[in-house]
């Protein structure tokens, strides 16, 4: 499916964006361990999403998925408890979905039976040793292709480890956490920086003893059973980032994206922003589902080049497309080091990156860590390619409201990934989309 889009004269309005996917994920999951009905509220009906639902189905697990609207579903979960779960009849299919993938290859290596989780041609080319590793240690059996999908796993009779992780993931930890649970001694988790703590925050409101020490986690074996969950699904940071990039960069915009997901483990774009000189609030701050949510308000700015390196990476690992084309709009260098996970998310993001906007005249030069770019350059319109990874079609449709002409984007639909709604909100603004 392609995706045209008109340049934008301005951005104005209240709008909402999807619930949060990392924790969609994760609310299913525990839900299904739990004992009793769960009900999850304004949960992301997104295609990685959705690839969760349909392994827990085939795992024995009931599930109702009611869509409430085109952007969230209420989700309704009959628990099997932590020993519950049954053999499928077939490979797992995770489709797109590296999430998916990595945490119930976790969650499987604490069961007593054999299974195989598989995927369409894109998540075969996704690194799975590093889960593989230390669910090993503990002493599953995981075997990979080469390092890479499908996984082989024969699972339970687990025993606690202590865990360096040679780089920062939030998949990680939640798949070496969720074994943990099945273990028969406390589980450690050293990250070398922060990572998405959404599995420690759910862990922490079911009830699970687990301690946090700085960039260290212990979770003790789960000893009794796991209370039902009746949550509410904030909205997602990482979604929230095109559409207040779009507001930063077009002039005469204000917009104003409420209940965002604001935990500080997600929120390096944000500061990023902040300290390129982008107009950027955090309004109404509150707590949900023991996250810090708030409104993020962003108006029109003058952005200057910035460098981004180090543990703000990790705290903003989904948005360097979008990053990059707020980068062609600052003024001197943006440079983006120590992000060589980029090269293997759903494309190569790096490559891809660089490639399609130096296709709208950026100026741009790729590091096998990371890019450079050169502004501000005025955008001109092409026709561009997704490489089939959503963040990437995203931040493409955002160049295209600041490009001279129309512009196209092939291979669009992998939008739904994530972000199932991103075209109506687009046209909710005033922008000519044609989808």
């Amino acid at each position: 499916m392609p995706l045209t889009i008109s340049p934008s004269k301005g951005l104005q309005g209240t709008i909402t964006v999807p619930g949060d996917k990392s924790i969609s994920h994760r609310a299913a999951i525990f839900a299904a361990l739990a004992d009793g009905t769960s009900r999850l509220t304004d949960w992301l009906p997104a295609g990685d999403c959705m690839a969760t639902i349909e392994a827990l189905r085939a795992l024995g697990v009931t599930i109702d998925v009611e869509h409430t609207s085109e952007t969230a579903a209420t989700v309704t979960v009959q628990g099997v408890g932590l020993h519950g779960l049954s053999v499928p009849e077939k490979r797992l299919n995770c489709h797109g979905s590296g999430t998916t993938m990595r945490l119930l290859t976790g969650l499987l290596a604490g069961q007593p039976f054999s299974t195989v989780l598989d995927g369409h041609e894109g998540l075969r080319r996704r690194p799975m040793e590093r889960v593989a590793r230390p669910l090993r240690q503990m002493g599953a059996t995981v075997v990979t292709r080469d390092g890479y999908p499908p996984i082989y796993v024969d699972g339970g009779n687990l025993h606690g480890i202590e865990y360096q992780m040679p780089i920062p993931s939030g998949q990680v930890k939640s798949a070496i956490l969720l074994a943990g649970l099945y273990a028969d001694s406390p589980t450690t988790v050293r990250q070398p920086g922060p990572a998405r703590d959404h599995t420690e925050v759910l862990l922490r409101s079911l009830g699970v003893p687990i301690e946090t020490d700085g960039t260290t986690i212990i979770v003790q074996p789960a000893e009794k059973s796991l209370p039902p969950l009746d949550i509410s699904i904030p909205a997602d940071f990482s979604s929230a980032a095109f559409p207040l990039v779009a507001a930063v960069l077009i002039p005469n915009s204000e917009l104003r994206i409420t209940g965002v997901n604001t935990n500080p483990t997600r929120t390096g774009l944000f500061d990023v922003l902040t300290a390129m000189g982008a107009n950027v609030q955090i309004e109404n701050q509150t707590d949900m589902a023991g996250e810090p949510v708030g409104d993020l308000v962003a108006k029109s700015s003058t952005l200057r080049g910035t460098e981004v390196s180090g543990d703000t990476v990790v705290r903003m690992i989904d948005e360097f497309p979008i990053l990059a084309v707020a980068a062609t709009q600052a003024k001197g260098r943006t440079v983006v080091r120590d992000a060589a996970e980029l090269r293997v998310k759903e494309s190569d993001r790096i490559k891809a990156t660089v490639d399609e906007l130096r296709k709208l005249g950026a100026q741009m030069i790729a590091h096998p860590d990371g890019f450079e770019v050169y502004g501000p350059t005025p955008l001109h319109a092409a026709v561009v390619d997704s490489y089939g990874d959503h963040r990437l079609a995203m931040a493409l449709a955002v160049a295209g409201l600041l490009a001279d002409g129309e512009m196209t984007i092939r291979n669009a639909r992998v939008i739904a990934d994530s972000y199932p709604g991103f075209v109506s909100m687009l046209k909710n603004l005033g922008v000519t989309v044609v989808a």
